[in-house]
């Protein structure tokens, strides 16, 4: 038993329209593996089993250059990945809401107040996220440079 080209093209097709109403853009790959099949079908005539040798090839190849494609364009934009909140947290800038001691102090960022560890600065100084630590964040006063004042003093060691 032989498929037809033409049997290809339809299930490229099919998946093609499923990977619409299925989550995740992998079917598009699958389907990029059917249209090559009844290409290579087309042109050379192969058996059954080639036919599916080609589409289990075509389909890992495809599958397996989707994977960079995507992840080149998820570094292109700058996409973190879910629940990876600490990345999207890097380079935010805030204020001191607690003065920094012996390089602990909160920051606050938007709405919300966070432990922090940095160089000793005075409350109400501008600070950039460096780093985060667990719960923690990292940072350091915009422009790089402590803002001395008599909070910042008070609790140098």
């Amino acid at each position: 038993m032989v498929l037809p080209w033409w049997a290809w093209v339809v299930l490229a097709g099919s998946l093609g329209l499923a990977e619409l109403h299925v989550p995740g853009s992998y079917l598009a790959w699958i389907a990029l593996g059917a249209a090559l099949t009844s290409v290579v079908h087309g042109l050379f005539g192969v058996s059954l089993e080639g036919q599916l040798a080609t589409f289990a090839a075509a389909s890992a190849f495809s599958c397996t250059a989707g994977y960079f494609v995507y992840r080149r364009l998820g570094r292109r934009r700058g996409e973190t990945q879910l629940n990876d909140r600490g990345t999207a947290m890097l380079g935010a800038r805030g204020t001191v809401c607690e003065a920094f001691a012996n390089g602990h102090g909160k920051v606050r960022l938007g709405d919300t107040v966070w432990l922090a560890n940095g160089p000793n600065l005075a409350e109400g100084a501008a600070v950039v996220v460096t780093a985060v630590r667990g719960t923690r964040l990292v940072v350091d006063a915009v422009g790089g440079r402590p803002a001395a004042g008599p909070a910042a003093a008070a609790h140098r060691p």
